[in-house]
């Protein structure tokens, strides 16, 4: 990696780099062992820096580890990474902007990881807007600053950190892998990806790794790397809400963002936070001009008092309206079950996406067989509702009536998927999309 440095600044090196061959530019704040407070002065060399990525339409790479605003320099100090995070918010969309969290992010300046599109937490790192002491003073709670915000908190349960290093050398190395999928800005095209693997590769196998039950489980992981280049996926927030896979691979040399429901986590339905992630990663391969590939095995949103009360219409819709309004090629195969409101928000034909497979074996239906007989033969002896349930099975949970509605493109074979799904991304790589004038949407929170 070779550097230049653009400024003079003690504690914020704002410096252009090359990462694997691609132009970067990273701002660097002090290091773990160093108590580095905000100040005026380094919130305006931070913000100088992404200035300098947007303007250079450059990726940008924010190595960050600040114990807050300085208070000794009073309001100046919140001023400065207020500045920051607007100029961040003005970069999103535009370049790809990535996060290493080095050491602890405290308070305001926490903030900024929020805004970047790939967070990276290295061992050790920990980041809160509240202290341990604020949280015991109103909740009585007692946690350390691991417990409250360390990168297991972050990777599991706050869904903030896309990644897990072992330090900063391993964090920029996740960041070039990452990065490795992405254009340099918003006016280019992702990268291809050289590859041996032949495009007309049969996935006989792929198939098989469905168990014989509807209700078995296995790793939609499997799957995916039996598709794709190579077997080569790398995941984002692996972690956080399981029961949505997302991250990047490639078919015939395309960079792909993939979307994937996992089975082996809560049946594969979608719940809050894997509804805010599938939105989050839709809406930066859309930015970026990656092409979408969503796998589809689902039995539903998740049910539960708790779920509703929270507001899972309202997230619910996140992911529906980050599918509808993309653009880039999205194509979507059912390996399985698609059912009900979930069959809308994984890309549905009938949300916009261009090109939907479906296996011989999938269920594309309002709900599955037993629920729809319950409800429509309330009446029926247990003989009786088990012979319904063989004739809704035969008649409803197949993918045909989805393909007479042209909801489903074509029932493929296993076998044939790579071959399928390469062949639909290469006619839909000169797809180009007009949006309607408008200042921006107004998106589901």
């Amino acid at each position: 990696m070779t550097a230049t440095d653009l400024s003079q600044a003690p504690l914020v090196k704002v410096t252009t780099e090359t990462l694997d061959q691609r132009r970067v530019v990273v701002a660097r704040t002090s290091f773990p062992d160093d108590e580095c407070e905000l100040t005026e002065e380094l919130g305006r060399q931070l913000t100088d820096g992404i200035r300098l990525a947007t303007e250079k339409r450059m990726p940008f790479i924010m190595v960050i580890s600040t114990t807050g605003v300085a208070v000794a320099g009073g309001i100046a100090g919140s001023i400065s990474w207020a500045k920051a995070a607007a100029e961040l918010t003005s970069a999103s969309g535009v370049i790809p902007t990535f996060a290493v969290a080095a050491g602890p992010v405290l308070s305001g300046p926490a903030l900024l990881l929020g805004l970047v599109d790939v967070v990276v937490f290295c061992e050790g790192a920990y980041c809160y807007l509240s202290g341990p002491k604020n949280v015991e003073t109103y909740t009585g709670v007692s946690l350390s600053a691991d417990e409250l915000g360390g990168t297991g908190v972050h990777s599991q349960t706050s869904g903030l950190a896309s990644l897990a290093a072992n330090d900063i050398d391993h964090a920029l190395e996740l960041v070039s892998d990452v990065l490795g999928y992405m254009p340099d800005n918003n006016e280019g095209l992702p990268p291809t990806w050289p590859s041996a693997d032949p495009v007309q590769r049969s996935t006989d196998g792929v198939g098989e790794l469905l168990p014989a039950t509807p209700t078995g489980s296995y790793d939609v992981r499997d799957v995916i790397s039996e598709l794709v280049d190579d077997g080569e996926f790398i995941e984002l927030r692996s972690r956080w809400a399981p029961n949505l896979v997302t991250g990047f691979a490639s078919l015939g040399g395309m960079s792909v963002g993939v979307v994937a429901n996992q089975p082996r986590s809560l049946a594969g339905s979608i719940d809050i936070p894997a509804s805010q992630k599938g939105a989050r990663f839709v809406a930066m391969c859309d930015a970026f001009a990656i092409p979408l590939l969503t796998l589809v095995d689902t039995s539903g949103f998740l049910p539960g008092k708790d779920l509703e009360w929270r507001g899972m219409i309202r997230h619910g819709a996140q992911m529906a309206f980050a599918y509808a309004r993309a653009t880039v090629p999205r194509v979507g195969l059912i390996l399985r079950k698609s059912y009900g409101g979930a069959y809308i928000v994984m890309d549905s034909v009938n949300m916009g996406n261009d090109i939907m497979f479906a296996w011989p074996s999938a269920e594309v239906a309002v709900m599955g067989a037993k629920g729809a007989v319950e409800i429509l033969h309330r009446k029926a002896d247990d003989d009786e509702r088990a012979r319904l349930v063989e004739e809704y099975e035969a008649q409803y949970l197949t993918p045909y009536p989805a393909a007479e509605r042209q909801s489903i493109s074509a029932v493929i074979e296993p076998a044939d998927s790579r071959r399928q799904l390469i062949a639909a991304f290469t006619m839909l790589s000169t797809k180009r999309e007009r949006l309607r004038s408008r200042k921006h949407d107004n998106t589901p929170l």
